[in-house]
């Protein structure tokens, strides 16, 4: 039996409702002048581009707590008692460790609110985002392929990808304990287990989340977010940047290198 077109299926209704959909599948696929539908593959968005967040000295203020934690709803860090007070004696006493002072890369999510912009550079399989500061760079794969390790602890951690409709979903573990979180003392152990989605909303725009779970640090797991906004400028161009171990601020270098601070007399010869 032969069918040309639906309407010879129409009138054979009794034999299709005996052999239900998948027949007509069947006949449609097999019939002469009905053309199959192929399943077409999701397109990956194009996040390609030069991109501006913003610059977090601290997740949360240190007076009122508040500040881009989103969850939990107090916006603040839900530190273990003995890890919170370990935080506080950094603010109080050894600020001069924080890792970037001595031009340690961010870890996670710390680098995605650093200073100055960063670039995406997408492939089919693998994401790259390279900064100016620091000269930092993720290289996130995205070809399905497994963690490191566990025993091998990086400044940036193992970062795998994959892409969820409009959303690449970042998974980063095999971090050390030897970054922060923010320039304000807010620390992790070597368990931080990061979760980022970063959709992208707009062409011109990437919604930015991020889920910190670290079991030895805090109680529960809690969440920041953030805007990146592309930087449209078409001369656009990142600079290298020279990290030097013990610089010093604009308050205190002299007026002589363009700073604020008097000179100090040169000792007789």
């Amino acid at each position: 039996m032969r069918f040309h077109g639906l309407g010879p299926l129409m009138a054979h209704g009794s034999w299709l409702r005996a052999y239900g959909c998948g027949a007509l599948g069947v006949l449609l696929l097999l019939s002469p002048g009905i053309a199959p539908v192929t399943a077409q593959p999701a397109k990956t968005p194009d996040m390609s581009g030069y991109w501006l967040g913003s610059f977090f000295v601290g997740l949360q203020n240190i007076e009122t707590a508040k500040g881009v934690i989103v969850e939990p709803a107090d916006g603040k860090i839900p530190y273990r008692p003995e890890i919170r007070a370990k935080a506080a004696d950094i603010r109080a006493n050894r600020m001069a460790d924080e890792p970037e002072l001595h031009c340690f890369m961010s870890g996670v999510p710390h680098v995605m609110y650093v200073q100055f912009g960063f670039q995406i550079i997408q492939s089919a399989r693998q994401v790259v985002m390279a900064w100016d500061y620091l000269n930092a760079f993720r290289i996130i794969p995205t070809d399905g392929r497994p963690h490191i390790p566990a025993a091998i602890k990086l400044f940036q951690g193992d970062s795998v990808g994959r892409w969820e409709g409009n959303s690449l979903i970042v998974d980063t573990t095999n971090q050390n304990d030897r970054t922060w979180l923010d320039t304000a003392g807010n620390i992790h152990s070597d368990a931080i287990h990061v979760v980022e989605r970063f959709t992208l909303a707009t062409p011109n725009t990437i919604r930015y989340e991020a889920t910190i779970d670290d079991p030895q640090s805090y109680t529960a797991p809690w969440k920041v977010t953030e805007t990146f906004r592309r930087i449209a400028k078409p001369d656009y161009e990142q600079y290298e940047f020279a990290c030097l171990e013990g610089n010093r601020d604009l308050q205190h270098y002299t007026e002589e290198a363009g700073g604020k601070a008097k000179s100090k007399p040169q000792p007789e010869r």
